[in-house]
């Protein structure tokens, strides 16, 4: 015969819930930072320069100039996308700016990283206007294999995805939209599995 656990206090549900918000003040300056930038190719020594900079990376420099396609090849794009947010929608708090948005940014860039292996880096606008957004991720583009656009306020947020969707070379993705869909159709797709039907 099993004994019943007593009921947990209000006061008890209380303190767990206050208990991350409590250990985030304590980490977040403890690491000052979730992400880091580490080298994926090897230094051995200050010879390692000349092939990783120069003169060596001329080389790979000029085959992307004849063969654009090369940059996915040559270099860490293939796997680098930029999380972009000018803060006025974060989480549940609302419009509190690029720099209050900051660490949910780069708690996005942890999560690509320790769940999908792809190196985020959080960029955060010092602008509210839809068209400056729109031209800065267009001209970032070059440096990133992808997008992913993260509590921007709408409207403006659905004119920001269509354009870049649009104009951009690399793929945009909008978490608030792409990711609420995305995980919606995980669970109708799991839902279906569960009860026998064919997916």
């Amino acid at each position: 015969m099993t004994v019943a656990e007593p009921p947990i206090s209000e006061e008890q549900l209380l303190a767990k819930a206050k208990k991350p918000a409590e250990d985030a003040m304590r980490l977040h300056p403890y690491y000052r930072g979730k992400t880091q930038t580490a080298l994926r190719a090897i230094v051995h020594d200050f010879n390692d320069f000349a092939i990783w900079y120069t003169p060596g990376v001329a080389a790979p420099c000029m085959a992307i100039k004849d063969d654009p396609e090369l940059v996915f090849e040559f270099t860490s794009k293939w796997n680098t996308v930029m999380v972009v947010s000018d803060g006025t929608r974060v989480l549940g708090l609302g419009d509190i700016g690029p720099h209050a948005g900051l660490p949910v940014m780069e708690g996005k860039a942890m999560l690509f990283k320790h769940l999908g292996g792809v190196d985020a880096v959080p960029i955060m606008l010092d602008t509210k206007d839809p068209e400056k957004i729109i031209e800065t991720v267009l001209m970032l583009q070059p440096a990133f294999g992808g997008v992913n656009l993260e509590d921007i306020s709408q409207p403006k947020c659905f004119r920001i995805l269509d354009t870049l969707r649009d104009q951009a070379e690399i793929p945009v993705w909008h978490d608030d939209q792409q990711g609420t869909a995305c995980v919606t159709l995980a669970g109708l797709i799991n839902a279906a599995r569960s009860r026998g039907q064919a997916v």
